[in-house]
């Protein structure tokens, strides 16, 4: 151990922030037994799946131009259909991020004249004008969706009342985000998911429940397409891609809604038949086979940043001893020094770009700036050491990733390090 506190104090991490740590993992070895029971689950469902697919050395070469008769590309959909218990996917590197892969889904389900229900609350920014929330060229609105939501109850849960109330005949879809985007509501377990798809088709039995299923890939032993999620969609760049695809997004769920996104990614008549995987196949599908392991890392890291920040009165949700059912942690430090000091940190542990500097910046897509700390092997990837968060109140972060436990753990004693040095925090206040 004092070899490992030399290399940490080379690293810039003092003896007080190193010994509060230390304390904070004495009491987590449960919780970590617990999430390596998950991840020994779900390694073992994704070798079934590739077993099942018969996935050869054949599958792991790329195809270029139209790409027809792709093994490995349909091949790989079929073992994401083993894993996900579902009719069918569609993964492919033409899906450019988890917003591209949602919005693939919504469009190709959604007809002029339908309506899109979302009955836990606001999507994610980036979802806002996709829908049309916020006006933007090729939303749904200007096709002639309409778009209706029912904001979740105080404490979190399903407003089921109103949610009622507001399916009716033109109710085509309902989209459910399971994470909690750049909100401190709770993230939804796969059981409440289920409950609630369960209370939508008993009054609609023909609609379509849609998942956004980025950051809770593998965390628990369930996914929302086993509790009767009709689509499921979300980015390779997050838990799926196990921090080696370099792009892509991936769908999943009954065959006709897949096909209908095919059809609309592609073009009608050729739908899933074309699209190269232009050598990107094998990081593709070992990415899925490290991903049960590289979420395990990342929910440690996770479990042990609620335990250091609510240990010095923060708001963390969620909460040190929940269960968890997505990666992402959220930290409300309630100023924006607070949010852009954390992002400092997280930085500095970077393996890539450590020595550069976080800033809030106009981003695509968002109503507010937005600070994002990334210092990655693959671009904005979020399974990867990441931190960002707008810069609105009530002034929260949200963390997530670390490709190993390990380096998540270097990644938030280095945040509350950096906090501590700008003076956000006091450091009579570290027990």
């Amino acid at each position: 151990m004092t070899e490992n506190k030399k290399i940490y104090e080379a690293l810039g991490i003092s003896q007080r922030v190193l010994s509060y740590g230390e304390k904070i993992l004495d009491g987590l070895k449960g919780r970590f037994e617990e999430i390596d029971g998950i991840a020994e689950y779900n390694q073992l469902k994704v070798i079934k799946a590739m077993q099942e697919a018969r996935v050869s050395e054949a599958c792991l070469s790329g195809t270029t131009g139209y790409g027809y008769n792709d093994i490995g590309r349909d091949t790989l959909e079929q073992v994401y259909a083993g894993v996900f218990h579902t009719e069918d996917a569609l993964v492919r590197p033409q899906i450019t991020c988890g917003t591209h892969a949602l919005a693939l889904a919504l469009m190709s389900s959604l007809r002029p004249g339908d309506e899109l229900l979302s009955p836990v609350g606001k999507p994610y920014d980036t979802l806002e004008e996709v829908i049309g929330i916020r006006p933007s060229r090729g939303s749904l609105a200007e096709y002639g969706i309409s778009y209706r939501q029912v904001d979740l109850l105080p404490g979190g849960g399903f407003d089921y009342e109103n949610i009622r109330a507001a399916i009716h005949d033109r109710t085509r879809l309902v989209t459910i985000q399971r994470s909690k985007g750049y909100q401190t509501r709770p993230t939804l377990s796969v059981e409440k998911i289920g409950e609630l798809i369960a209370f939508i088709k008993d009054i609609k039995p023909d609609v379509i429940c849609m998942v956004d299923n980025c950051y809770g890939e593998f965390v628990e032993r369930l996914e929302p397409s086993d509790v009767g999620a009709d689509l499921v969609a979300g980015s390779l760049i997050k838990n799926p891609g196990g921090g080696l695809a370099p792009t892509g997004g991936y769908i999943a769920g009954k065959r006709d809604c897949v096909e209908n996104a095919a059809s609309r990614l592609t073009s009608p008549g050729l739908a899933k038949e074309v699209g190269a995987s232009l050598g990107m196949i094998g990081a593709f599908y070992q990415g899925l086979f490290l991903a049960p392991t590289v979420t395990a890392g990342a929910l440690k890291g996770a479990v042990f940043a609620a335990g250091i920040y609510e240990g010095l009165g923060f708001p963390v949700v969620p909460g040190g001893a929940e269960e968890r059912h997505d990666i992402i942690q959220a930290v409300t430090f309630g100023t924006p020094g607070g949010v852009v000091a954390f992002c400092k940190g997280i930085q500095a542990a970077a393996p890539v770009d450590s020595f550069v500097t976080p800033e809030p910046w106009d981003m695509p897509g968002y109503d507010s700036q937005v600070i994002m700390a990334a210092g990655a092997f693959v671009s904005g990837s979020s399974i990867e050491l990441s931190a960002d968060g707008p810069i609105r109140p009530p002034y929260a972060v949200y963390f997530q990733g670390g490709l190993t436990w390990q380096h998540a753990k270097f990644g938030i004693l280095k945040s509350l390090q950096q906090l501590l040095d700008e003076g956000v925090i006091d450091p009579s206040a570290i027990p």
